[in-house]
């Protein structure tokens, strides 16, 4: 796919018309049967197809919107052949996204697809009860005491039987103030469209009695979904949920009737669209055990870590925070129990609290380890690119050079004589001649200590001037032909020393920047 740096970063804003007379120019240059001498011939008709492949790529509207946003590794990226047509820069944007976190996703998780649960629960009554006993019955001096009192484990695997069918085995552990149960799922079973009704039924086995779960859903519209659940044992209930997903908020309404308790329950998540995909969320829940009222806030750290603090007010429950930890498909869930009673300065601390705790976090751990981890990223990227720019090297010289020596490129002889004729074209007409230009990092005055990076282009930018005219768009010019990165990571820019009607110019222009010459 190297032939789309040749066409796409000239021609990132041109009309169809435009497309088709580069390619036109360039497979006249690069056209096998100009050239008798059989190696050359060979590595021409390499280049050739190359600017096909890369035609037929900017020539498709979808395809060419992926590349100019995202370059090759967006049309590497599975995914694109059950993409709707037709779609935005800004939509094909997000797609883009979407399928990149799917391969992610999937790379990361194993065959079996482990999911796993870690809850323990902290008893810190201790803490505020203790402040409200009366005086005489106050214990003297002494900790706060904070203890574990409850520990619920679960973990499941799948085991792919068709192409279709996966196979699910899941069970869990718990116990509280020490007495304890569990559960083994021996089958789960799924049938329906995603798009339409869907059905299922899970069959599990209490280390105490048996259970039967059956659930019917059904899309009510594109974003809403509504379910029916039955559950049969010795925890028999009902329960119907309606749950609307948007990109920006997330609705939740349910509905329970059972027979140790019911309730009903309504909760509201707000989608911040940032890089840190934070949420804020809101639940009311009352039923026979009384009422809840939960507001909280979530937050991603790092790129598969997401991290959560949710405080629950409730009657007769009192006030408890509630930690949650996502880690790739593990979950770290620890409740906090604080006081049974409504106290304010409860309610206060368990707020506050973790929000101070998570800014002291950020600015002491998180945020070094981010640049670190930059750096380290930098530094790769920096290594890997070292390999490719010793081989760009060869190709770019090949556009630099003006004597054809033994040593000289493929590029060289490929694009001399094609340089010699536009430059003998301009020159008739007192037009356009390239006599300097240079491409990279720049050293000034304030740090002549520094060593300069840059590569001479003036034999690629001449064979870009048409009609005694020069026009590079707003992008990136690494990709031009005859070019290449001389110093990966760094600001860069391109200076020329131009002729036109006789008189020399001199412009400088930063990397990503458009440039037009001659100036009107």
């Amino acid at each position: 796919m190297g032939g789309h740096l040749l066409l796409s970063r000239a021609c990132m804003q041109a009309t169809s018309e435009e497309l088709k007379s580069s390619y036109r120019r360039l497979c006249m240059l690069y056209h096998p049967d100009k050239h008798r001498d059989p190696e050359l011939k060979r590595q021409a008709e390499q280049l050739f197809n190359l600017v096909h492949q890369a035609y037929e790529v900017l020539s498709d509207p979808q395809s060419r919107a992926i590349y100019d946003i995202y370059g090759k590794r967006g049309l590497e990226v599975e995914g694109w052949e059950v993409v709707e047509r037709k779609r935005t820069p800004a939509e094909i944007r997000e797609e883009f996204v979407r399928l990149q976190r799917e391969r992610d996703e999937r790379r990361l998780q194993q065959r079996t697809n482990p999911k796993g649960t870690i809850s323990v629960g902290v008893d810190a009554t201790d803490l505020f009860d203790r402040y409200e006993e009366d005086f005489e019955d106050a214990s003297s001096g002494g900790f706060p005491q904070v203890e574990i009192n409850k520990m619920h484990i679960s973990q499941s695997i799948e085991a792919p039987l068709t192409a279709k069918d996966t196979a699910v085995l899941s069970g869990s552990l718990s116990t509280h103030n020490g007495s304890g149960g569990g559960s083994i799922s021996l089958v789960e079973f799924g049938a329906g469209d995603m798009q339409g009704p869907l059905f299922g039924m899970k069959v599990f086995r209490n280390l105490t009695p048996r259970c039967v779960t059956t659930l019917f859903a059904r899309h009510l519209d594109n974003n809403t979904v509504g379910y029916l659940q039955w559950r049969w044992g010795t925890q028999s209930s009902m329960n119907t949920s309606i749950v609307r997903d948007t990109k920006s908020s997330h609705f939740t309404f349910a509905l329970q009737l059972g027979v140790l308790h019911s309730f009903v329950m309504m909760s509201y998540q707000y989608k911040f669209q940032d890089e840190d995909q934070t949420k804020v969320k809101g639940t009311v829940k009352s039923g026979f055990f009384g009422t809840v009222v939960e507001y909280g806030v979530e937050r991603k750290i790092s790129q598969h870590s997401i991290l959560g603090a949710t405080v629950s007010i409730g009657v007769p429950q009192g006030v408890s925070l509630k930690l949650k930890l996502n880690r790739a498909s593990q979950t770290y869930f620890f409740p906090i129990h604080l006081t049974d009673q409504l106290l304010p300065s409860a309610v206060f601390y368990a707020t506050v609290g973790p929000l101070v705790f998570y800014l002291a976090i950020q600015r002491l751990i998180i945020w070094p380890y981010t640049r670190a981890q930059k750096e380290q990223d930098l530094e790769k990227q920096r290594e890997s690119a070292a390999l490719d720019i010793n081989r760009k090297k060869q190709e770019a010289e090949s556009a630099q050079c003006a004597d054809v020596t033994a040593r000289s490129s493929l590029q060289i002889l490929l694009m001399q004589e094609s340089v010699r004729r536009i430059i003998e074209a301009e020159e008739s007409k007192m037009g356009l001649i390239i006599l300097n230009a240079w491409y990279g990092k720049f050293v000034t005055n304030n740090r002549r200590q520094e060593r300069a990076k840059v590569i001479d282009v003036t034999v690629p930018l001449q064979c870009l001037v048409k009609d005694s005219k020069l026009i590079l768009t707003e992008a990136s010019k690494v990709g031009l032909p005859g070019f290449y990165d001389p110093c990966v990571g760094e600001e860069k820019s391109l200076k020329l020393l131009y002729q036109f009607r006789g008189l020399m110019h001199q412009v400088l222009s930063g990397d990503m920047e458009p440039l037009r010459i001659p100036k009107q």
